[in-house]
């Protein structure tokens, strides 16, 4: 395969100081790169995510994206399409709305707005909802450390990850967790907990994912955040707007801010900048 240079980013999503919310590689001018190439990207870059700008297929999207983590492709991801959308635009992307950013991914079109100084993208669809079996339940239970009872509620709360969830009785909780993963397995769980009357956020998330026979923990999740915003603020859990709080287990302090307008979700965060250059792949 040919070299070539190509424009890069590498930015923090979901906070507004560097390195305390969750890093995204993104590769610009991704044409010509083979499934085989962006997969070895990912893996060597090893962060979380890393994304490829495209030239989009749909005519209604202003861009494409691949989204790729260092075991395979996800259809979508929420700091992939924050971090994505402000280095398509810092690189000179002009969109074709006056408003909104629509990106092309896995999942469809996902559209982005400016929200003051921060981008926001519209939650896409729910592909799986409904509560969880009790069988799912008890291997929660189990991976987790929980006594019967704590887990308030649960949900699949899946839209393209394949994620579910539980909520627990307080954000202390939630943090206090030290996950078993070979209880947990393969599982995609996202870990809820209310916090203190009085804090400045309203809940803690934590984001736990085995794959490829390693138990990790995602930073900051935007994929999980619109789900879980769609579960608990439709069952009137969580008000129309509220900032959530996620990797402070981690030694992170991502701020993800949630507003329903009308029947739209919108999940929304800071991108900082860090590293900007060029990458000859």
């Amino acid at each position: 395969m040919t070299v070539q240079p190509r424009r890069f980013h590498q930015v923090d999503v979901f906070s507004a100081e560097p390195l305390l919310g969750n890093p995204l590689a993104v590769v610009h001018d991704a044409a010509g790169l083979d499934d085989a190439r962006l997969a070895a990207i990912a893996r060597w870059t090893n962060l979380s995510e890393t994304t490829f700008l495209l030239p989009p297929t749909d005519p209604a999207a202003d861009y494409r994206v691949r989204i790729f983590t260092p075991f395979g492709e996800l259809p979508f991801a929420g700091h992939p399409t924050l971090g994505s959308a402000w280095a398509w635009l810092a690189a000179g992307g002009v969109a074709r709305g006056a408003h909104e950013v629509v990106q092309e991914c896995g999942v469809g079109l996902v559209r982005v707005k400016r929200d003051g100084a921060r981008l926001a993208f519209a939650a896409p669809p729910l592909r799986r909802s409904g509560p969880l079996d009790d069988a799912l339940l008890a291997r929660i239970e189990a991976g987790l450390g929980l006594a019967p009872g704590e887990i308030v509620r649960h949900a699949w709360v899946d839209n393209g990850p394949g994620w579910c969830a539980v909520m627990l009785g307080s954000a202390e909780r939630v943090l206090a967790l030290k996950p078993d993963w070979t209880r947990l397995g393969d599982l995609k769980l996202g870990i809820v907990g209310p916090q203190p009357v009085g804090a400045d956020t309203a809940i803690e998330l934590r984001a736990l994912f085995g794959t490829g026979g390693v138990g990790l923990e995602d930073p900051v999740t935007g994929s999980l955040n619109a789900s879980v915003a769609q579960w608990l603020i439709g069952e009137g859990v969580l008000p129309d707007r509220y900032v959530a709080a996620q990797g402070q287990a981690l030694q992170r302090a991502g701020r993800v801010h949630v507003a329903r307008e009308g029947d739209t979700v919108w999940v929304g965060g800071d991108v900082t900048p860090v590293v900007e250059g060029i990458v000859r792949i």
